[in-house]
């Protein structure tokens, strides 16, 4: 993947996905573009599906933004698998991952679909592996008279980004923009964090 390798050296966010059916991968998009408005931030995306070959970047990652579509009440079968790896290939490796960021996003056909269990899985892997949750820091909308299916978190979640896609319609025109903006603006946020996490360990470091 050539946005791994230009990556290299910077201030860096892996962002960890699976996707079904393509709904979930331009969410995961989204949420790329929203870091690269940061100055000093590189963001590389990372199918589960080639994980393996990729341990050495997600080790050297400043942040790790998790996201799978919600299929029955939980994340996608792909992105278990991925998590459940990550216990003999980061924890008993000496919890590489410990006093990362770590921020989650997901996506589903119906407008709840239990999304919230997947964000809160996705907090509690976070946590296995000592890492700092970001959450997404919107308020809810489109909750009153006055609200719109244009506004930014729709749909109501505070943990993370949710999205939702008409069972009907592919990827193309699913998610809404709506829901992509606020991906990007989940984006934004973990590289604003990092940056802030980077500063201060080199002011930590240079103190000590």
């Amino acid at each position: 993947m050539d946005n791994i390798a230009a990556a290299r050296g910077a201030t860096r966010i892996a962002i960890v996905f699976h996707s079904g059916y393509g709904h979930t991968r331009r969410q995961a998009e989204a949420v790329e573009a929203g870091i690269h408005d940061v100055a000093g931030v590189e963001a590389f995306l990372l199918p589960v599906e080639i994980v393996d070959r990729h341990w050495d970047d997600l080790n050297s990652a400043q942040a790790i933004i998790f996201g799978a579509p919600t299929y029955m009440g939980a994340a996608s079968a792909p992105f278990k698998t991925f998590s459940e790896a990550t216990s003999r290939t980061v924890m008993a490796k000496g919890y590489l991952w410990k006093d990362k960021l770590a921020a989650g996003f997901t996506n589903s056909g119906a407008r709840s679909g239990d999304k919230l269990a997947t964000l809160i899985q996705f907090a509690l892997f976070a946590a296995q592996h000592g890492m700092h949750w970001i959450n997404l820091d919107l308020p809810p909308s489109n909750s009153s008279s006055s609200g719109s299916e244009a506004d930014l978190n729709r749909l109501g979640f505070w943990l993370g980004a949710g999205a939702q896609s008409n069972t009907d319609e592919g990827p193309e025109t699913a998610p809404p923009e709506s829901d992509l903006a606020t991906a990007r603006h989940l984006g934004k946020r973990v590289a604003h964090a990092a940056l802030q996490f980077a500063r201060g360990r080199d002011v930590v470091s240079a103190s000590a």
